[in-house]
Parts: C-alpha cells; sequence; structure tokens
C-alpha cells in the first residue's frame, strides 16, 4: 500500500487554543473574519496594529496570552475583490506565512484559515501554498539528517471535524504527490541520473495499487523508440547515465469511463548536445525533467486517493542529452516508430524526440481503451515563459480534444485551485513548419533558433510530435479519432534557484481524480 510519504504529520485541530501547538498562524484578508473559536485573535491583532502600520500589509510575528504558545503570527492575503486577485492570493500569504513561522521557532505550527466564501477552494490552496514553504530537498534529507523537516507536525483548523479530516486527506495526498514531483524534478542530474529516478519510482510504488515496469535495455530502445535512443546515444556509454523508460498503470474499481495516458519528458540534464547550450544558458538544466517527475507525481496522487472508474497509463522519457562522439546532430534522418523519416534540425530540441515514439506507443494502446485521452507534459520550450510569463502551465489540444472543450475544463480547474493554465491553439502554420523540406525527409524537427526566437515557438512542437507519431491520422476527419493534449509546463515548473511548484498535477487531480473519488 502507498504510503503519503510526508515529511511530517498534518493534524485536524477544532481548538485554536490547542496546547500542542507551539504558534497560530492566521491567513486571511480582514481580521474581521475571526469570529467563533476565532474570535480571541481578533484583539491582540487590532492592538498590534496601532503601532505597526505593516499589519494587513506584511507577514508579522506578535506574542500574546490568548493562545498557549503565545506566539501568533498574521500573514495577509491582501484585497481579494479586485478584477485580477485569484484564489492564489491565500496560498502566497500561506507560504510566506509559514516560512516566517518556521524562522520565529515554530517546530508545531497551527495553520488558520478563517471560513471565506471569496473562493471556493481558498482553504486547500491556503494549506497547498503552507506546504511548498516546508518541503526539504531529498539531497537535504539523505546528506544532512538533522535538516530533514522544517518541523514535527502541522495543525489544520477548521470549525468542522468531517470536512477538516477530508481536507487533510485531499491536500496530504496532493502533497505527497508534489513531494515525488520535486524529489525527481528539483534533484541534481547525478541524484536523479535516469537509473535513479527508476529506482526512486519503483521503491515508491512498491506494494501499491501502481505498477511500474522499467525498461533500460539500450537495444529495445532503438528498435523500438528509435528518436528517444537518439537523445540517448551520448549518455549511453556512461552506465550511470543511462536511459530509462518508465511505465506506470492504475486502474480504479468500477466500470472505467476514462483513460488518461501521460507521457512526461524526464531529460535528466540538457547541454543542449552537439547544438551545445553555450553562453551561460546550461546552469538549471537537470529541470528539464520535471514533465516525467509530474506524470510519477500524478500517479502519487492515484495511488492515495484511488478514483474509481478511471484508468491512467503512463510513461517516464528518461535520457540525458549529453554531447560528446556519439551524440546524434544535426543532418541526421532518424526513421521514427511510426515509419515517419525525421531530419534533425537542432539537438537542443530533444524533448520532443523523446516523447514523440512514446507518444506513439500510447497512440498503437489507445484504440483498446476506454475513452483515451493522450497527453505529453513537459518543460518543452523557453517559448511558453516569453508568452505567458513563468507561472503559467500552457494546454493545447489537437481536434478531437478540442470538440470536448478539454483545455477549458483543465483551465477552469486549475483557476479553482490555484495552478493556473493558458490555453493555446495548434494551427495550420504549425504544421507546415514541420513539414519536409526536401524529399529526404518527410518531416523536420526543428529550425536551428532557440524556441524564444522561433514565430509560435512553443505551439509548433505539438504539431512536430503529432506529425512525427503518427497522430495525424486519428485527427477530427479519422475514422478513428483520438484526443491528445500538450502541457508545456517550462514556465510553470518553477523558479531556478528554488524550489519546484508541483504543477500541472493539482489542477489535472482536481479535473480527473477528485470528481472519482
Amino acid at each position: 500500500m502507498a504510503e503519503t510519504r510526508m515529511l511530517y504529520p498534518l493534524v485536524p485541530c477544532l481548538d485554536v487554543k490547542d496546547p500542542q501547538f507551539d504558534g497560530v498562524l492566521v491567513v486571511t484578508d480582514s481580521i474581521t473574519k475571526l469570529t467563533g473559536n476565532l474570535e480571541c485573535l481578533k484583539e491582540p491583532i487590532e492592538a498590534y496594529k496601532k503601532i505597526d502600520d505593516a499589519v494587513g500589509k506584511d507577514v508579522i510575528v506578535l506574542t500574546t496570552d490568548v493562545i498557549p504558545s503565545k506566539r501568533l503570527i498574521f500573514a495577509p492575503t491582501g484585497p481579494l475583490n479586485r478584477d485580477y486577485d485569484d484564489v492564489r492570493r491565500f496560498g502566497d500569504a500561506a507560504e510566506k506565512g509559514i516560512a516566517r513561522a518556521v524562522a520565529a521557532g515554530c517546530r508545531a505550527p497551527l495553520f488558520v484559515r478563517p471560513i471565506d466564501r471569496s473562493f471556493l477552494k481558498g482553504g486547500p490552496v491556503a494549506t497547498l501554498g503552507a506546504l511548498q514553504s516546508l518541503y526539504v530537498p531529498i539531497e537535504i534529507r539523505e546528506d544532512v539528517p538533522k535538516r530533514a523537516t522544517k518541523v514535527d507536525k502541522m495543525g489544520v483548523w477548521c470549525d468542522d471535524a468531517e470536512w477538516v479530516a477530508t481536507e487533510i486527506k485531499i491536500v496530504a495526498a496532493m502533497e505527497s504527490g508534489r513531494q515525488a514531483y520535486r524529489d525527481i524534478g528539483g534533484s541534481d542530474p547525478e541524484r536523479m541520473a535516469a537509473p535513479k529516478v527508476a529506482e526512486y519510482v519503483q521503491n515508491l510504488f512498491k506494494g501499491s495499487c501502481v505498477k511500474v515496469q522499467v525498461v533500460s535495455d539500450s537495444n529495445v530502445f532503438k528498435n523500438e523508440f528509435p528518436l528517444l535512443a537518439a537523445v540517448n546515444r551520448a549518455a549511453n556509454g556512461v552506465v550511470r547515465h543511462q536511459g530509462r523508460l518508465i511505465h506506470l498503470q492504475y486502474e480504479g474499481e468500477g466500470p472505467i469511463h476514462t483513460t488518461l495516458m501521460l507521457v512526461g519528458k524526464g531529460i535528466t540534464y540538457d547541454t543542449g548536445g552537439a547544438d551545445i547550450k553555450a553562453g551561460g544558458v546550461m546552469a538549471g538544466m537537470h529541470r528539464d525533467k520535471c514533465g516525467s517527475a509530474a506524470v510519477a507525481g500524478f500517479f502519487q496522487i492515484l495511488a492515495l486517493l484511488k478514483p474509481k472508474g478511471l484508468k491512467v497509463i503512463g510513461a517516464m522519457s528518461m535520457a540525458r542529452n549529453s554531447v560528446g562522439s556519439d551524440c546524434y546532430v544535426a543532418d541526421e534522418i532518424i526513421t521514427s516508430r511510426a515509419g515517419v523519416r525525421i531530419r534533425v534540425g537542432n539537438t537542443d530540441a530533444e524533448g520532443r524526440m523523446a516523447m514523440s515514439d512514446v507518444l506513439c506507443y500510447m497512440k498503437e494502446k489507445a484504440p483498446n481503451e476506454v475513452n483515451p485521452h493522450l497527453f505529453t507534459i513537459a518543460t518543452l520550450t523557453g517559448h511558453s515563459i516569453r508568452a505567458m510569463g513563468p507561472n503559467y502551465s500552457i494546454i493545447m489540444d489537437n481536434g478531437p480534444a478540442k470538440k470536448e472543450h478539454a483545455s477549458q475544463k483543465v483551465q477552469a480547474s486549475g483557476d479553482e485551485w490555484g495552478d493556473p493554465f493558458e490555453i493555446s491553439n495548434i494551427r495550420r502554420e504549425d504544421y507546415e513548419f514541420h513539414k519536409g523540406k526536401s524529399e529526404y525527409e518527410d518531416v523536420l524537427q526543428s529550425n536551428n533558433s532557440p524556441s524564444s526566437a522561433t514565430p509560435r515557438g512553443h505551439q509548433s512542437p505539438s504539431a512536430f510530435m503529432i506529425m512525427a507519431s503518427g497522430m495525424d491520422k486519428h485527427d477530427v476527419d479519422s475514422s478513428q479519432p483520438l484526443k491528445y493534449s500538450h502541457i508545456d509546463i517550462a514556465g510553470s515548473s518553477g523558479p531556478f534557484p528554488g524550489v519546484p511548484t508541483g504543477a500541472p498535477i493539482v489542477a489535472l487531480a482536481a479535473q480527473y481524480i477528485l470528481p472519482n473519488m
């Protein structure tokens, strides 16, 4: 059975004066919402406001006799009623507030988000914000045990015992998924080289309802996943860097009504290959595995919440885009699993190569599944950050998925849960861009410019993957249309330096897992 793998327990609490906690953190936009069991907190904050204008503007710590710990932290959200305010105000305030509580010496904080109807999911989003700040990297947990946790436990207050117990179950599962995501996606390229990612995933799901199969044979790569094999080629001579294809499967109880098929980009380090990342832009490229990290994290949420009627098939395409005498180069022509002749245009466009054959593999399985929807998830393009900024996932649909408004549904769930999406469209120009330019090739993998300097630089790679995988034979006008959506998380996966966010697994869990519990 899968464990929550939380670094510390979440404890439900109905009484703000519970003596087991050594500090109380309040997150709200107005102290007028401190009513009922929280009424006692209002007076000390009002009194402190008389001597400090920062109250309501910044996080404050004050001492008071109204709670046993005498330590009260107030983290204001700021206004919630403007056009551009959204539920992330709660998460942002909670993240800052819990960091201040830890800095003040709290090891057992009680987290309080007063009952608030401004946003339906304000409570769990605030709790997830606090938990984001409490994450400790796996390297620290392993190498510096005394720093393995920032707290011993965290209380979660509510005035309804049944409600808070349900919320903790959901939030703990989501956080456990985000922790797996951060462990894989955020760790350095040696600690989470492909073989070690496989080992981590096998241990994570040992004894759970998630099945794991690892492909490590380079001959299988070469014969069945030739595009992934090309990316893996230079690293294959270094045993500790050799690629892995990690297959995952979950099948819920009862009749299956939906099948999700997820392919994650797992580039453990991206040098750019022969088209090397020069000029100091290589640092941070260990984070190019966050797409695969998202797949693993989503499966951890599945393992804990066990939604009914849902089947999920996942694949983590793990490889290192190394440079060396055996690296793949521009101008090579490689025939994909789908039989499409691909001319390499830029070895730094390795992510689409790593996923396309695996997407083809999913396409082959899809006709035998119930209501399949295929996804690719990747930190794919710098253009996505230039187009939409650093905090947003971008989702785009093929024709069959667009017909069902798939992107709009995921975006709505993301907005509700503070894991926001922007929507892009795959246009005819994207297909034209990747058509072969000579009789030698069917498809051009990329131009030789960075995506950030290429018009439609985050949309066109999805067209490439559709063409390279043979998904273009399953458009709306085909006899067997298949839904496919591509999610670019280059911006939303988190800052570097910094801690990965876990995007987009909260939104995906809200859309596909929670309704089936």
